[in-house]
């Protein structure tokens, strides 16, 4: 299956924009009516919806090293602290991520980004 995206509410709308232009599939909080939803209800969204979760919250890190210690699966995580990544940068990694990797190939795994 392909790799569509979940963005929570902390990341910059240019990035999504950025992204559904270049054809990847990405699904905001905000069009996703989640933006007042709690992480661990996003992150079980999510995996239920099979779209990996992009964050700039770093509870998601511990939300998602949480499960892995647990075992309780989920869809992925890639996150990007937001003082150390630009739009551009966000919008490149995240595209090649889609381009090179299938949904399964990272559940169960956080990325950090910038690669």
């Amino acid at each position: 299956m392909s790799l569509a995206y979940s963005f929570d509410q902390q990341v910059p709308r240019a990035i999504a924009l950025g992204l559904q232009r270049l054809g990847i599939d990405v699904l905001t909080a905000d069009e996703d009516d989640t933006a007042d939803w709690p992480d661990e209800r996003i992150l079980e969204r999510a995996t239920a919806l099979d779209r990996i979760v992009f964050s700039c919250d770093a509870d998601f890190l511990e939300l998602a090293a949480d499960r892995l210690v647990r075992g309780v699966p989920f869809a992925g995580v890639v996150y990007a602290h937001q003082l150390q990544i630009t739009i551009g940068q966000a919008v490149r990694d995240l595209e090649l991520i889609a381009r090179v990797l299938m949904a399964d190939e990272i559940h169960n795994q956080i990325i950090y980004l910038p690669m």
